[in-house]
């Protein structure tokens, strides 16, 4: 047995937080009765439905995709780009990315079709540690990584303290590989970060979501998550990002 609004959310209809909003003002049958309470508990024999339409529960399902440069993430484009569902033909259940990475940034991307789990990730109070390695243009000062460690000033506001380790450079070229460490998701903030200190991003990648990583795969290739590695996620964001 599950709680009414955790199925709703499972059923990629609506957040847990605006399944319960539908309840509360009557839209959710059970059983063709109308049930406005949060408490109640639904089992697999139960007919759901929501605004008249039934329901159609899916088992929740768990991927995480190494997302090559040049895709969208978004299940589709008005402009016809590849979007990062495509790379998911023979998965029948409607799954969606948690999340973004810039069209022009590889890497880890988490999808899946369980609204709560994805919601309870991309919180901004819950969010987990995650890892990128940048090519930018320009060598950045040991001042200036500070800046970046101790948060840069954006429009949107202040970042939050980062971790920056400085890989390699090539002063021929005048590049360098960084490693950076955010737990924030804002819009290209990884770009708009290193922009703010005089470095151009060539390329980005997204190496580590919390504890996974991209071995054994090559862009384009996806794997499920274990159900262990689902439960640690849940735990990690709970117990507020491992911060």
């Amino acid at each position: 047995m599950e709680r009414l609004q955790k199925v709703i959310a499972h059923a990629g209809i609506a957040s847990r937080r605006k399944a319960e909003q539908l309840i509360l003002q009557g839209k959710v049958k059970v059983n063709g009765k109308v049930v406005t309470e949060l408490g109640v508990k639904v089992g697999p024999q139960d007919k759901v439905e929501v605004d008249g339409i039934p329901v159609e529960r899916e088992e929740p399902v768990y991927y995480l995709l190494y997302k090559p440069r040049g895709v969208i993430s978004s299940v589709k484009d008005d402009k016809g780009r590849k979007v990062v569902t495509d790379f998911f033909k023979d998965v029948d259940k409607r799954i969606y990315p948690i999340g973004r990475l810039d069209y022009d940034t590889s890497g880890i991307l988490l999808l899946t079709n369980d609204g709560d789990f994805a919601n309870l990730l991309m919180h901004p109070r819950y969010e987990i540690e995650k890892v990128y390695i940048a090519k930018v243009k320009g060598i950045p000062t040991r001042e200036q990584l500070k800046q970046l460690e101790k948060g840069i000033m954006l429009e949107d506001g202040m970042t939050a303290p980062a971790k920056v380790k400085m890989l390699s450079i090539n002063k021929q070229k005048q590049t360098a590989i960084i490693e950076i460490r955010i737990h924030e998701g804002r819009n290209r903030q990884v770009r708009r970060m290193f922009e703010a200190i005089g470095c151009k991003v060539m390329k980005l990648k997204r190496e580590r979501y919390a504890f996974l990583d991209l071995k054994g795969l090559n862009p384009g290739d996806y794997r499920e998550l274990t159900p262990h590695e689902v439960k640690q996620l849940r735990a990690l964001a709970l117990s507020g990002g491992g911060k």
